[in-house]
């Protein structure tokens, strides 16, 4: 370097800057006069995110996907047919003559709180109790829809499906993806078609799945559960209290029992 160079600020929009577009040398902008450097540009020109940002990776896989939303008939026909002629679980996609596509969609359950379910018993006003419980993690389901069918009315049709009372707002759905050995998961918007982007990615999970979760909200909002709701949870913390306190004292017992025995070995003449 000919001249003197310039320290950069610590704090990022302090000045304005300019950047080489060679060796992404950066300075002030008032200093890029007396900056004289030895760099050759870059044999193809460089996109500016990339100028921005010197980590920035190769290529973005979810922007790349996300390119395009909407197909003519026939490029969904010639997605439904690669599609079809990959899947290995024969549930295959079908295009009905009016242009609506016809598939299936497996969602993984990862629910970490108890659920309230429609029950047979009845309140002293009437009203149909429910009850509470912990549904299984990782269990998969599978749900027939079509391509108009949104996210929220999948998550409707899972809570249908194992009679779950809970206000279908308290839940979210996920699209997981694997990439670089690394997980990826993503919240999907309630009009988003879960349907077209199983198509999209093809039927290889590692690709694309659903998972169903509650809503991230950083705190457990109490004040969306209704008091039975509320009172079930109670009970079930109740029982699992109890449940660990027998473990304890089963364990104590054990304990004690094989002390005891080692004292009268130990105190018993040989």
């Amino acid at each position: 370097m000919g001249a003197a160079m310039c320290k950069l600020s610590d704090k990022v929009g302090q000045h304005m800057r300019k950047k080489s577009a060679g060796c992404k040398y950066a300075c002030h902008a008032e200093c890029r006069e007396r900056v004289s450097l030895d760099c050759h540009p870059a044999a193809s020109p460089v996109s500016q995110d990339h100028l921005n940002n010197n980590n920035t990776p190769l290529h973005d896989v979810e922007k790349e996907r996300e390119v395009r939303t909407e197909f003519s008939r026939e490029e969904i026909q010639q997605k439904i047919d690669q599609y079809n002629s990959l899947t290995r679980d024969y549930l295959k996609m079908t295009l009905n003559p009016t242009g609506v596509f016809t598939g299936f969609v497996k969602v993984m359950m990862d629910l970490r709180r108890p659920v309230t379910v429609r029950g047979g018993q009845r309140a002293a006003g009437g009203a149909t109790m429910g009850e509470a419980f912990y549904l299984p993690r990782g269990v998969i389901n599978t749900l027939h829809i079509s391509s108009e069918n949104t996210v929220k009315q999948v998550i409707m049709a899972l809570l249908n499906k194992f009679t779950v009372a809970d206000n279908p707002a308290k839940y979210a759905l996920y699209k997981r993806c694997c990439r670089d050995e690394q997980v990826y998961v993503c919240k999907l918007a309630d009009v988003e078609k879960p349907l077209f982007l199983r198509l999209v990615a093809g039927p290889d999970l590692d690709t694309l799945s659903f998972v169903l979760r509650e809503q991230q909200t950083g705190e457990v909002m109490w004040d969306a559960f209704s008091i039975p709701e509320l009172r079930n949870f109670l009970r079930i913390l109740d029982k699992e209290e109890q449940e660990q306190k027998e473990a304890i004292i089963r364990r104590y017992e054990v304990c004690r029992q094989r002390l005891q025995e080692a004292m009268m070995a130990v105190g018993s003449p040989s």
